[in-house]
């Protein structure tokens, strides 16, 4: 999970923290952190980018709630930005260029992907996000596409590891305009969620 500090023409501050399955994440630390690096308090910060997945469910809500309470507190803009288009963005910024198939695992042997054409300082959706299947991934990324994203070689040993930073998701969020109220902010999931009714409770005969 990360945090950054952006402002126009001027150097930014960020703060990343690695998070492992069961550790106990601190959003509201890590913002503290940040704003004691860029020397400023919460009531100057103007607006809030967040990255709305596909990835970690826990972590995207926590951020969204975040955003959502400063919001109701200070008024300030919100924006939220897709992971794919962060590492495509990233692996443009990290000199890569060619055709890429961006790469999220969505678990139950299914992947979050979408078409990236990554040029020098600019790159074009090929195709937007959806779900695949391991063969057609597979059948992809042997027709000549670079396979990228954070655990990409967990599957592809020949793909490229590209993880979405804060500092990405920061300056992609100077160049858009699209804010919208804390309660339209939606994490990124494909599926459709489904609710299965737990069967009633079985009644011992008496005796």
């Amino acid at each position: 999970m990360g945090t950054r500090i952006t402002r126009p023409s001027e150097v930014s501050v960020s703060e990343v923290v690695e998070t492992a399955t069961g550790n106990t994440m601190k959003p509201l630390s890590m913002v503290e952190a940040v704003l004691k690096q860029a020397g400023f308090e919460r009531e100057q910060i103007e607006g809030l980018a967040i990255g709305l997945g596909p990835g970690s469910y826990t972590g995207i809500r926590v951020a969204i709630a975040l955003a959502q309470g400063w919001q109701l507190a200070r008024r300030v803009k919100l924006l939220g930005l897709g992971s794919v288009e962060c590492i495509a963005a990233q692996a443009q910024a990290d000199g890569f260029t060619g055709k890429a198939l961006v790469l999220i695992d969505a678990q139950r042997g299914e992947f979050y992907v979408a078409g990236y054409d990554v040029g020098v300082g600019e790159y074009h959706e090929v195709f937007p996000l959806r779900l695949a299947k391991l063969p057609e991934v597979r059948e992809r990324g042997n027709a000549g596409e670079t396979l990228i994203g954070p655990e990409v070689t967990r599957w592809f040993p020949v793909g490229r590891v590209i993880v979405p930073r804060a500092a990405t998701l920061g300056r992609l969020a100077m160049t858009r305009g699209e804010f919208v109220p804390g309660e339209k902010l939606e994490p990124i999931y494909l599926r459709e969620t489904v609710f299965v009714k737990a069967p009633p409770p079985r009644v011992l005969p008496a005796g």
